[in-house]
């Protein structure tokens, strides 16, 4: 743990040097999941031609070898930094749903740097904050993430446990964030759609949750303008009531939203995640 104290003291500009010799050595030298990417990237983007392709997924590995550095440096990089690096647009619909003792529902996809988000969201919206999260299995990299992820504040809920959690807390405003693109097990799967060009299973879990206890939703739209910094927009998808909304209606904006923002900016989605390893009817 105290090596990456030592390493998170150093500046982000040394820590992006050791990120560009990882990014060399992982693409360009081992290949790190290099079929699993472009296989993705080809079927989300069939009308691009094989160099976008290898352009996108180059520019995708460099995200990833940044993201491993910058949440080094969030072990101990201060407030203020993250105020200058980290912009969260329309934070104020968050706060004036909690404000009115409401409970409110996050919904993002795994865009790069989520761990910086989540931060942010600690240190910025009242600390009334929820994020559910699937537990790291190596135990010394859970205790280490657990560290940094808590730093400012709010509540990691390990999603084995959410619904004992939530009920306990049912009546405490907050903000409760789901991170809905992760692909479900097979006992999980209910709901079908096309998602970027390809049939894929989803988690409706938000969706019931929302729809049962009347919780307003929100969308976390993300950009990277630059290296190093990162914007994330909240819109609110929906909120109560619900009794004439269509079955699926919150999961299919959610996940129009989100192949929305992978179009925009490809290359900060995590491409390296086999997120269509089931198919339908196996």
């Amino acid at each position: 743990m105290i090596i990456f104290k030592l390493l998170s003291l150093l500046p982000l500009s040394l820590l992006y040097i050791l990120s560009d010799a990882v990014y060399l050595l992982g693409y360009h030298v081992l290949k790190y999941r290099q079929k699993v990417i472009l296989s993705n990237i080809q079927y989300a983007f069939p009308e691009k031609s094989a160099y976008e392709h290898q352009r996108i997924a180059k520019a995708f590995f460099r995200n990833l070898t940044d993201s491993f550095a910058e949440i080094i440096k969030a072990y101990s990089m201060s407030k203020e930094e993250f105020n200058k690096r980290v912009q969260i647009i329309h934070s104020n619909i968050v706060n004036e749903h909690i404000a009115k003792g409401e409970v409110l529902i996050g919904m993002t996809g795994h865009f790069f740097n989520w761990e910086w988000h989540l931060l942010q969201m600690m240190a910025n919206i009242n600390n009334q904050v929820d994020v559910v999260y699937t537990k790291v299995s190596n135990p010394f990299f859970e205790k280490l993430m657990m560290t940094i992820r808590t730093r400012f504040g709010g509540q990691m809920v390990e999603k084995d446990s959410f619904q004992r959690d939530y009920l306990r807390k049912r009546d405490q405003p907050r903000m409760i964030v789901l991170a809905a693109d992760q692909r479900p097990g097979n006992r999980d799967i209910r709901y079908w759609r096309d998602f970027m060009g390809r049939e894929t299973a989803f988690f409706e879990g938000g969706e019931k949750l929302t729809k049962r206890f009347n919780h307003p939703v929100l969308y976390a739209h993300v950009s990277k303008p630059k290296r190093g910094h990162y914007i994330f927009r909240y819109e609110l998808m929906d909120s109560p009531p619900y009794t004439e909304k269509q079955e699926h209606s919150i999961t299919d904006r959610f996940i129009e939203l989100l192949e929305a923002n992978i179009r925009e900016h490809p290359e900060i989605y995590l491409w390296s995640h086999n997120r269509w390893k089931w198919k339908k009817g196996e």
